[in-house]
């Protein structure tokens, strides 16, 4: 088989974040592209039939393209400051997988369709929206709406795209392809804790927790720092800081919940000046929906006790207060992955544990549309979206080669009884 961290290797100094440590790589971005452009060769090197489709998934496939095909593979981009291996390491392991297929002489004898993808903005970094990709493939968010997303520079997705050789217009669900796929299974490094302590270095994935994203917009009157009273103050800026403060205690009264503020901008941002509004965004999550919307319910009552305080008498008189809103950007269910697909894996790797995850994906989104599963590799320092994230060579190898059984297994499931995945 072909060594994986080999290929993690070759792409190991694209996308380094020039502020720190760790990796800057946006969707739809040239340094996306770069990436994409070595999957591509690395695949034409392998003789692969590749596509970009008019969402910007790269499909490489190992035959011709047919209905109830098995598809692997997943993202390239990352979150900001991110790791080395969320995402790149099921990209890279495909290839090994596909490898090592190849060695074996599955492809000698009729296989079920074989394609790898790679899909474009799954982090949601860039266009707040997770799995974009996956989601203008599905259909699961609109095209209208997604190329309206406007990223941190005001640039519209419709705007960004056409530097990326995609046409706005053609851009959206595309049922034809959903309809060829008859599973999917994705590889990741693991994001959590739940194999460190045992003796195995991949996982199947059980389920992913719903999650969602909120938009907390609070706006006041902007004005000079130095010559206004604190008493005839509205600080938007007094009462988001507030709320941020309150939302570890708020989400820890609701059993396994987790909501955490990642990202804030103040406008307009001068240090001597009283902001007139300050934004932040908010990521809940719980494998029960209803307690998704309680936690969000909870802080929402809390932002709006927070912006009540935040003006001052002196402000009030005047008619000036802080005000809140609060709008969804993405909300996903909890998913289950698929049972029969399961089972399958599970007869392949007997040893690999059943594992939940907290992080979303892009087989979270196509489970909604075809079987779809996920393989999860050891992290031993259960760190990610940091630079500290990890993988052992000997796990990334055995993460590789568990993926190369389970699609040998999957490529022969049903061919001779003619039954679908």
């Amino acid at each position: 088989m072909t060594d994986v961290t080999g290929l993690m290797g070759q792409i190991e100094s694209i996308g380094t974040d020039p502020r720190g440590p760790g990796y800057l790589r946006p969707g739809y971005s040239p340094i996306e592209r770069e990436l994409r452009d070595w999957f591509t060769a690395e695949a034409e090197r392998r003789s692969l039939d590749v596509e970009i489709d008019a969402n910007g998934i790269v499909w490489a496939w190992a035959t011709a393209p047919g209905e109830n095909a098995v598809v692997t593979g997943s993202h390239l981009d990352s979150v900001p400051g991110g790791g080395q291996f969320d995402g790149p390491l099921g990209v890279a392991s495909a290839l090994a997988a596909y490898d090592e297929l190849k060695a074996r002489g599955t492809f000698d004898r009729p296989t079920r369709p074989f394609a790898l993808a790679v899909f474009p903005e799954e982090e949601g970094s860039r266009f707040g929206l997770a799995c974009l990709g996956s989601r203008l493939l599905t259909g699961a968010v609109a095209a209208d709406d997604a190329l309206a997303l406007t990223d941190q520079n005001g640039d519209t997705l419709a705007d960004i795209v056409t530097r990326y050789d995609l046409d706005p217009q053609r851009m959206g669900a595309d049922r034809d392809r959903v309809a060829q796929i008859g599973s999917f299974i994705e590889l990741h490094v693991e994001q959590g804790v739940g194999l460190i302590n045992t003796d195995q270095p991949v996982a199947i994935g059980s389920s992913i927790v719903g999650h969602g994203r909120w938009h907390f917009r609070f706006t006041g009157q902007g004005n000079h720092a130095g010559t206004t009273p604190m008493a005839h103050r509205a600080d938007p800026v007094a009462a988001a800081s507030r709320l941020i403060g309150d939302i570890p205690a708020l989400a820890d009264g609701f059993d396994e919940a987790v909501a955490t503020v990642g990202r804030t901008s103040i406008h307009p941002g001068g240090t001597n000046v009283i902001a007139s509004a300050m934004d932040f965004w908010l990521d809940i999550r719980h494998d029960s929906d209803d307690v998704v919307s309680e936690v969000l319910d909870a802080i929402t009552t809390r932002g709006k006790e927070r912006a009540a305080e935040a003006a001052g008498p002196g402000a009030r008189e005047n008619g000036v207060e802080v005000g809140l809103d609060v709008s969804r950007e993405s909300y996903s269910p909890t998913t289950y992955f698929h049972r029969e697909l399961n089972d399958r894996l599970r007869a392949v790797l007997p040893d690999a544990p059943l594992l939940p995850t907290g992080a979303g994906h892009d087989a979270g989104i196509l489970a909604a549309h075809v079987p779809s599963a996920m393989l999860f590799v050891r992290n031993p320092t259960g760190v990610s979206h940091a630079p500290e994230e990890a993988c052992e060579d000997d796990d990334a190898r055995a993460g590789a080669q568990a993926l190369a059984d389970v699609l040998a297994a999957e490529l022969l499931h049903g061919l001779d009884t003619g039954t679908a995945s």
